[in-house]
């Protein structure tokens, strides 16, 4: 069998997905890929601050690796886009909360823009859920 027959695929629901033609999430295998993540509620609003923006993202990001069989301390990598290099602390902080004890791989880069420009901070990550868990539901 080749690894796509292991292939799933996770939606968060958005209307994009179809559109643009990806998903919240794709895990293959062991492995679990969590797309950009923007700090949006359901209704479309957005927090404000940096930090709360922040815990936004992996809230989304949590339910979505929930939802393809892993969680948080599974993940290995991260990624944060910020369009303002004055937002690190706050939300590196909130990135220092979450990932305290499992320190995985991170970038963090400083982009021009992001699609809204309500938004200060995008996230994605990836994660590798142990052997011993990793059987697809």
């Amino acid at each position: 069998m080749g690894m796509h027959d292991f292939r799933q695929l996770v939606s968060s629901g958005s209307p994009w997905e179809l559109t643009v033609g990806y998903s919240r999430a794709v895990r293959v295998g062991q492995r679990i890929f969590v797309s950009g993540t923007a700090p949006q509620f359901e209704d479309g609003e957005c927090p404000e601050d940096p930090a709360d923006q922040a815990r936004r993202c992996l809230e989304i990001i949590e339910t979505a690796l929930a939802d393809a069989g892993g969680s948080i301390d599974d993940v290995v990598r991260t990624r944060m886009y910020l369009i303002d290099a004055a937002d690190f602390e706050p939300i590196s902080s909130v990135h220092g909360e979450a990932f305290h004890d499992i320190r995985p791989a991170n970038t963090t880069v400083i982009v021009a823009a992001l699609l809204d420009p309500r938004w200060k901070v995008e996230i994605e990550v990836e994660a590798i859920i142990p052997k011993e868990r990793s059987p697809m539901r």
